[in-house]
């Protein structure tokens, strides 16, 4: 896998129209994703690949980003021989009629047909390491509806039942700071924009759909639901995770967003989710809509799964790998691997940042920070977003190494 360089750092700034302006951000940022079924296609938009399961039997998706050296090929076996390399001169793309890019052909295991890798929907981002079969030979069954039935719903998210009312987002954030702002100096500073926290629909059976749409795509990945880091048995303990390590240096989150941070996270455990709506698009596959006008600098989500040492996870065939802390020792380097456990973060596509109109799509920031000594990476607005866009973010930041050009 190719290394990919995300976004990091997102200081706030301004430029002298007055436009907010997000400051360098330079992070490593790998994507790869798994087995994904035909009906799945890639996201364009430099998001998340998914790539087509690499058995008949066992359909999933998932993705990566992280700067993990793309392992070595494998050396010819003695004996081997090259007379049979012109034996699929003649291969065609079942899909284009093309014979152009060979390199970019792929066989199925079974029928031995061909196909680009950028024709398949979902488009693979690269050769799978193990067998793979086409759209007719994989036998992939039809993605199943979570059931729209509250009690499954409470169960699936762990929710909370609250013990009384709840201010809204914005309500509680302005509460917790009232007695500081009195007490406040009279000392003129420069005003920094705050982030602010995701304000969840109203309407309690919609909150229900997009809950029930987030629980479909994650059981057909194979992935349990969780909204915070996870750290397991085997792989990197939360000790490791020290914003101290990051060898380029990792910007602090405020007090205040620290609280709005913690307040979207009290939201989501009592059922409040954030207004998105997954979908699964025949083209992009799973992905992710605005289910409600989300405000400019909103703290979307948090990108989260399981904690691991990067180069424990060099030879990972994934695609959903998340930088989290890179090091100058790079033992001590980490990524977020949402295989197993996982939010709606893992869901939201990526941009085509070779084309005008697909950085234009761009309406997130994939930003780390230093929460409390530890890295979080959160998904910020950049731009005011209205109801039924698409989210999208660039998942090459500034090295641009990650193929994206076959991003529809």
């Amino acid at each position: 896998m190719k290394k990919i360089i995300s976004d990091t750092h997102l200081n706030f700034t301004t430029s002298n129209k007055g436009e907010w302006l997000p400051r360098k951000s330079t992070q490593p940022l790998r994507k790869q994703t798994i087995p994904l079924p035909p009906f799945h296609s890639f996201l364009t938009h430099q998001t998340q690949l998914l790539i087509m399961a690499s058995s008949p039997a066992a359909p999933m998706f998932l993705r990566r980003r992280t700067q993990a050296p793309r392992p070595a090929a494998p050396a010819p076996l003695p004996g081997d021989s090259s007379d049979d390399d012109g034996e699929y001169d003649d291969l065609c793309c079942e899909e284009c009629g093309s014979g152009d890019s060979p390199a970019e052909l792929l066989l199925c295991d079974k029928c031995d047909r061909g196909y680009h890798l950028f024709c398949l929907r979902p488009i693979l981002v690269s050769v799978p390491k193990g067998s793979w079969f086409c759209p007719s030979c994989s036998n992939q069954k039809e993605v199943k509806s979570f059931p729209l039935v509250q009690t499954k719903i409470v169960d699936f998210f762990r929710i909370q039942k609250p013990s009384k009312p709840r201010k809204k987002p914005v309500e509680a954030i302005a509460d917790s700071t009232k007695k500081r702002k009195r007490a406040g100096s009279l000392v003129m500073s420069k005003k920094r924009r705050k982030l602010l926290p995701f304000n969840p629909s109203e309407d309690p059976d919609r909150r229900l759909e997009q809950m029930r749409s987030l629980a479909t795509a994650l059981l057909a990945s194979g992935t349990r639901f969780s909204d915070d880091l996870t750290y397991r048995r085997g792989m990197a303990p939360r000790s490791a995770n020290r914003a101290s390590l990051e060898k380029a240096g990792m910007q602090v989150l405020s007090k205040e967003d620290t609280q709005t941070l913690n307040l979207c996270k009290r939201m989501m455990d009592r059922g409040e989710c954030p207004p998105l709506m997954v979908v699964l698009d025949p083209l992009e596959g799973f992905t992710v809509e605005a289910d409600r006008f989300i405000k400019d600098l909103t703290i979307v989500t948090e990108y989260v799964g399981d904690v691991d040492y990067l180069e424990k996870r060099e030879d990972d065939d994934g695609d959903s790998m998340m930088t989290l802390l890179s090091a100058d020792d790079p033992a001590k380097s980490l990524v977020v691997c949402p295989y197993k456990h996982g939010n709606v973060a893992r869901f939201i596509n990526g941009i085509n940042n070779h084309t005008p109109e697909g950085k234009r799509k761009q309406n997130l920031k994939c930003v780390r920070y230093d929460v409390d000594g530890e890295c979080r990476v959160l998904l910020i607005a950049i731009r005011d977003i209205p109801k039924g866009e698409r989210l999208y973010y660039d998942y090459n930041g500034y090295e641009h190494e990650y193929p994206t050009e076959h991003f529809v």
